[in-house]
């Protein structure tokens, strides 16, 4: 009884946190598509590739935290009595999540280097 409560609230709230991620995604995608309009349009003053990539690195920003909404929300769903069957579907998420959140930060760490180091 007691369980099924806790169960069902720690859904609702996984239910909720995975509706903060797909809002923080989709103002994020959002906001990138409108940069990129008005890149297009010519407002760059000449920065076309670095306002791109601004444009490109702040949406990957965003898209990592988003990640990190979404496995939060998959590690509530299977936080309360758990199943060895949810245990193996959370450790394949948590593995793929995790890589995708690493290449996307190690992609972003080197364009933020190659931003302090002038060229030759």
């Amino acid at each position: 009884m007691i369980q099924d409560i806790f169960k069902s609230g720690t859904l609702y709230l996984a239910m909720g946190v995975e509706g903060a991620a797909a809002l923080l995604i989709g103002l994020a995608a959002l906001q990138a598509v409108i940069r990129a309009i008005s890149a297009i349009l010519g407002r760059t003053n000449g920065r076309g590739g670095e306002v791109r990539d601004q444009i490109r690195f702040g949406l990957g920003r965003w898209l990592a935290l988003g990640l990190e909404f979404e496995l939060a929300a998959d590690i509530l769903r299977t936080a309360v009595a758990p199943t060895w069957n949810e245990l193996g579907q959370l450790a394949a998420i948590v593995v793929l999540r995790t890589l995708l959140d690493f290449f996307l930060q190690k992609e972003i760490d080197s364009a933020r280097r190659a931003e302090v180091v002038p060229p030759a």
